[in-house]
């Protein structure tokens, strides 16, 4: 341990981090989410914990997420690079669609077993509907 840290150093990383920082276990239940996910997504932590991920993952893309997730719980590798930026629609309280951009963390237990995934996700909806905006006006432009 670090000396030149508080002592509740990784605590108050995980827990004030700007980014939603969400940990589900093996079976895809979240077992924690931060204060970042609630403003993120909408949830409160009482809603979230012990919820499966579909609280936050638009209907149409279920079967792909869990596919996915449970090779790599089942020992598979992840489709997914080490530290690779992921972007996805994902689901807010409110039921519209925000588009997020996030990184995964596999965690194992001492058995070498996965254990569960922490995900570190942004809201990167605001530059996504530019994006989109630009890329309309773009088009009309070439075909004008």
């Amino acid at each position: 341990m670090n000396e030149m840290l508080p002592r509740d150093f990784y605590e108050r990383l995980v827990a004030d981090c700007p980014d939603a920082v969400i940990y589900a276990d093996a079976a895809g239940l979240i077992r924690f989410w931060n204060p970042a996910a609630t403003r993120i997504f909408g949830f409160d932590q009482q809603e979230a914990l012990g919820a499966r991920l579909d609280l936050i993952i638009p209907e149409r893309l279920r079967a792909r997420h869990w596919e996915g997730y449970d090779a790599v719980m089942g020992g598979g590798p992840s489709r997914y690079g080490e530290g690779a930026l992921l972007a996805v629609p994902a689901t807010h309280k409110d039921g519209r669609q925000i588009s997020v951009e996030f990184t995964i963390l596999a965690l194992h237990g001492e058995d070498g077993k996965a254990a569960g995934i922490v995900a570190f996700l942004r809201d990167a909806t605001a530059r996504f509907e530019e994006v989109r905006a630009l890329r309309r006006e773009l088009a009309a432009l070439k075909g004008g």
